[in-house]
C-alpha cells in the first residue's frame, strides 16, 4: 500500500497529500448484570489533499486502488484549482521534519481475542455490584481505537503507523435512604491490552469508584468561596488541555484567542512550565507522526511563566513563521486534518505533597473531573470536581461534594504557589471534540493555587 501511494503521488507538480487510515473500532458495555453490547466496526478509506495556488482542495474515497485513489487525486486538484480564484488569503505552508518508514506504538502479539475481554468486563461489572449492597447501577465501558495510517505526500513524507488506543471506563451508583450518588473513574492509553491492565486494573477502578459513591451519601455540601487549593494531576490535566491549551491552537490564535500577541510575555507563575508533547510513550495523546506526515515534537507552551509557542500546522506555522510539531490530526479519513493538542501537561516542580497540604489554613484538596466543563477562548473556565476534601489548619479533614471550581486559566497560573515532584499522566480516557473528536492525554503534578469554589446546599 505504501508503494501504491508513492506511486500516485509521483510526478505531481503542485502539493498532494494521501492519507490511508484504516480503524477497528471495539466497544463492550456491560451496566446492570447484563452484557449490553458488542461492537466490532471496521472503517477503511483515503483522504487525499491537494494545495493550488494557496488553496486546498480535499477529497475523501474508500476506493484505495490506483485508478480510485489517481480519481481522488484529479479531484482534490479540480477542487483546489475551482476554489483559488475566490481565496483571497492564500496559504502556503512551512518546512518541517517528515517522517519516513514505520512507527508501531504497539505490540500486537499479545492482544487477548474478543471473548477473554468480554469475561474480564463482565467480571470487573459483577464486581462492582457484588461491592456493596448500596449498589443500585454499574455501569462498565470498553473503547479501542485500532488504527493503521499509510500517509505519503509530495513534500517527501512516508509513513506506516500501527496505533492502538484503549480505554475503561466504570460508573457506581449507590442508592440510600431516598438519596443517590454516583461515581466514575476511568482510564486509556496508547498501547494493548497488557499497557491498559498494567497502568491500573480495572478492579481497582471498580473498588475506587463504588467507595467513593458509598463515601459521598453522607458528604457534606462545599461552601462557596474563594480558596488555595489544591488541584490534583487530572484536574491539571483537564486545566492544562481546556482552558489553555485551546486558547494557544494557533487557528484560535488567529481568530482572536486571549493570547494573541502575547508571546514572550508572563502569563503564569515562574513555577509553572507547560508542554504538548505526542512523544509520551504510552500516553493517550501518543501522535509520533501526525496526519501531514510531520514528525511529533515537544512544543513548550509556558516556560517559566513565559508564553514561548502556538500549536501549529503547517498552514499556520508558516504564517507564524514557526516550525511545526506535529499537532495536524484528523479523526478518520473522512476528516480532513486540524489543528489538535496531543498530550498536554505542567511539568513536576521540586515541592512535596504533605507540605503543600500543611501549607493551607482554609481550603480544598481537588480531585478528577466530575463531569463536562467548559471553557472558551478567554480562558475562562468551570469544571465539577469529582472529589473534593476540605483543608483545615494544614489537615485533611472530610469529603465534601457539589463543588465546581471556576476562574480565569491564566490567573489561576499566575497563583500557583507550590508544584509537586509527583507527576501522573491520567486524562486519557476521553476525547477532545473541536469539531471532531480526538484522543489526547492530559496530567502533570498536583499544583497549590486560588481559585473560586462553587458549592451548594441541600434544599
Amino acid at each position: 500500500m505504501q508503494n501504491l501511494l508513492q506511486s500516485v503521488v509521483a510526478n505531481i507538480d503542485e502539493y498532494v497529500e494521501i492519507r490511508y487510515h484504516k480503524r477497528i473500532e471495539t466497544i463492550i458495555d456491560a451496566r446492570s448484570g447484563a452484557l449490553r453490547k458488542v461492537e466490532r466496526r471496521t472503517l477503511a478509506g483515503a483522504g487525499v489533499r491537494s494545495l493550488v495556488d494557496g488553496c486546498w482542495g480535499f477529497v475523501s474515497t474508500t476506493d484505495v486502488s490506483k485508478e480510485g485513489l489517481q480519481n481522488a487525486v484529479s479531484e482534490a486538484l479540480q477542487a483546489a484549482k475551482a476554489g483559488a480564484p475566490l481565496r483571497d488569503e492564500k496559504v502556503s505552508l512551512a518546512p518541517a521534519r517528515f517522517g519516513r518508514g514505520t512507527f508501531t506504538y504497539y505490540d500486537d502479539s499479545r492482544e487477548p481475542d474478543i471473548s477473554e475481554k468480554i469475561q474480564y468486563i463482565l467480571a470487573a461489572e459483577k464486581r462492582m455490584r457484588e461491592a456493596s449492597p448500596l449498589v443500585e447501577g454499574s455501569i462498565v465501558h470498553y473503547l479501542q481505537y485500532e488504527d493503521e495510517k499509510i500517509i505519503v505526500t509530495s513534500h517527501g513524507a512516508s509513513v506506516h503507523i500501527n496505533d492502538n488506543k484503549p480505554s475503561f471506563r466504570v460508573t457506581a451508583t449507590v442508592l440510600r435512604d431516598g438519596k443517590r450518588e454516583t461515581a466514575t473513574k476511568s482510564q486509556g492509553v496508547t498501547g494493548g491490552w497488557d499497557s491498559l491492565i498494567a497502568k491500573r486494573d480495572i478492579s481497582e477502578l471498580v473498588d475506587t469508584a463504588v467507595e467513593l459513591a458509598v463515601k459521598k451519601l453522607d458528604a457534606e455540601y462545599a461552601k462557596g468561596g474563594q480558596y488555595t487549593v489544591i488541584l490534583d494531576p487530572k484536574l491539571v490535566g483537564i486545566l492544562s488541555h481546556e482552558a489553555i491549551g485551546h486558547t494557544v491552537e494557533a487557528d484560535f490564535v488567529l481568530s482572536g484567542s486571549i493570547v494573541r500577541d502575547k508571546l514572550g510575555q508572563k502569563v503564569a507563575s515562574d513555577l509553572v512550565t507547560l508542554v504538548d508533547d505526542g512523544q509520551v510513550e504510552g500516553a493517550a495523546g501518543m501522535v509520533l507522526v501526525d496526519d501531514e506526515g510531520v514528525l511529533g515534537e515537544r512544543t513548550v507552551i509556558i516556560d517559566k511563566g513565559v508564553l514561548k509557542s502556538y500549536l501549529h500546522n503547517r498552514e499556520s506555522a508558516h504564517i507564524f513563521g514557526a516550525s511545526p510539531h506535529g499537532n495536524a490530526r484528523a479523526f478518520t479519513y473522512r476528516d480532513e486534518p486540524i489543528i489538535r493538542m496531543t498530550n498536554t501537561f505542567i511539568m513536576p516542580g521540586k515541592s512535596d505533597l504533605k507540605e503543600m497540604i500543611a501549607g493551607i489554613d482554609n481550603g480544598f484538596f481537588l480531585i478528577d473531573l466530575a463531569h463536562g466543563g467548559q471553557a472558551d477562548s478567554s480562558a475562562e473556565f468551570m469544571f465539577g470536581v469529582a472529589e473534593a476534601y476540605k483543608i483545615k489548619n494544614g489537615n485533611l479533614n472530610g469529603l465534601v461534594k457539589g463543588v465546581t471550581i471556576s476562574g480565569q486559566a491564566f490567573d489561576v497560573l499566575m497563583s500557583v504557589d507550590a508544584v509537586s515532584s509527583d507527576f501522573q499522566m491520567d486524562t486519557g480516557a476521553g476525547h477532545c471534540g473541536k469539531w471532531q473528536p480526538a484522543k489526547v492525554d492530559g496530567g502533570g503534578p498536583y499544583l497549590r493555587c486560588q481559585v473560586t469554589v462553587g458549592g451548594r446546599h441541600e434544599e
